[in-house]
């Protein structure tokens, strides 16, 4: 049997397949409120046979948010909207999970197709706050340095978002500490100047995204999955860098996480990438290896027989799908290839076909 679809269990969690949608922003809420499309959007990934659909970065507060139009789950009123969807979701035999997030520095921005940039707070945005007073580049606002009190606040709205996302019906949860958000801010001595305890070393670089993981695993208990997605490298001669992100994978584990969903870059507006299929499968072969953890691909993987390569390679335990799911939420059925996989609702359409392939081609 394919790799792809084969199932993953982790904890509690019997996962169908090892294709997974990825978290993409949609910038499309009103006061952090998921709406009808949040339910289109993900629903329909699920009804195209992903094995887990994860909701965009969800923030824990709203300056959290990388835009005003972000999703949220810093209050009780978001887990309604949530719930619905979640069960949807779960009646098409997928795993709904949602990460969750703070923008850092990066937050208060313009949505893609409004050209980007930072919104003033006279135009309805905010001051960001971040580990340093250091810009992301210079078209960035300076954030606020958070204080000690500030960071506590923080870790206990992580806390209390896992909490949300329980009662709303997700089965797994990931921690957003990668493309140059706060907990990579935290992490990267280019972004973390601080002289406390949150910086200088290491381990006092990487407390705040480990105290976090600790406490979201003891809130969530043993049965719940928690990833966390990090930015294994950020493409910076001095910055956050491969052997970091192994040591700090091996933190998270200790601590209860299960999955390292590796990604690359985002805290560096210098770097330079060789964009290609499968640019950073390599970092999640580092990651699996050196740190003993499941870990997830992602990045530009577009064809199941690439997808099932990586799996068979053992360089990943799952794949992550982003911009392909925007272009087609029925990847995942068209590359099982098997009529009987689709919905029954759907199966009529290859009445005289002979192949699934054949209409995609």
């Amino acid at each position: 049997m394919s790799k792809l679809f084969q199932s993953i269990k982790i904890r509690g969690e019997e996962i169908k397949n090892r294709s997974w949608v990825s978290p993409m922003c949609q910038y499309s809420c009103e006061d952090g409120l998921a709406s009808n499309w949040h339910m289109v959007h993900l629903g329909s990934r699920a009804v195209g046979g992903s094995g887990l659909v994860m909701t965009e970065a969800a923030a824990v507060t709203p300056e959290g948010r990388i835009s005003p139009w972000d999703l949220g789950i810093w209050k009780d009123e978001h887990i309604k909207p949530l719930k619905e969807i979640t069960k949807f979701i779960k009646e098409q035999n997928s795993t709904p999970a949602i990460q969750i997030a703070h923008a850092g520095r990066k937050a208060s921005t313009k949505r893609p197709w409004d050209g980007r940039g930072k919104i003033t707070e006279k135009d309805g945005g905010w001051t960001p706050k971040g580990p340093s007073s250091i810009a992301f580049d210079n078209e960035s606002e300076v954030p606020e340095e958070l204080s000690s009190d500030e960071i506590q606040h923080t870790i206990k709205s992580f806390v209390k978002a896992a909490e949300r996302s329980i009662e709303a019906g997700f089965r797994c949860i990931e921690l957003h500490m990668a493309h140059g958000y706060l907990a990579h801010e935290f992490f990267s001595p280019i972004s973390n100047t601080r002289e406390d305890k949150y910086g200088g070393n290491i381990e006092n670089r990487t407390f705040f995204g480990v105290e976090i993981a600790k406490n979201v695993r003891e809130i969530i208990g043993n049965e719940i999955p928690l990833f966390v997605r990090i930015s294994v490298t950020e493409y910076h001669k001095e910055g956050w860098n491969i052997d970091s992100s192994i040591a700090l994978s091996k933190m998270l584990k200790n601590v209860g996480v299960d999955l390292i969903d590796c990604s690359s870059g985002g805290n560096y507006s210098g770097q330079s990438i060789n964009l290609e299929p499968g640019y950073q499968v390599a970092l999640s072969k580092a990651i699996k290896t050196n740190a003993e953890i499941l870990t997830g691909a992602v990045g530009l993987i577009t064809k199941e027989d690439h997808a099932e390569n990586i799996l068979e390679k053992g360089e990943a335990d799952a794949i992550f799908l982003g911009r392909e799911l925007l272009r087609n939420p029925y990847w995942s059925l068209y590359s099982q290839n098997e009529i009987k996989a689709w919905p029954l609702q759907y199966q009529r359409s290859f009445e005289n076909i002979d192949s699934i392939k054949y209409i995609r081609q």
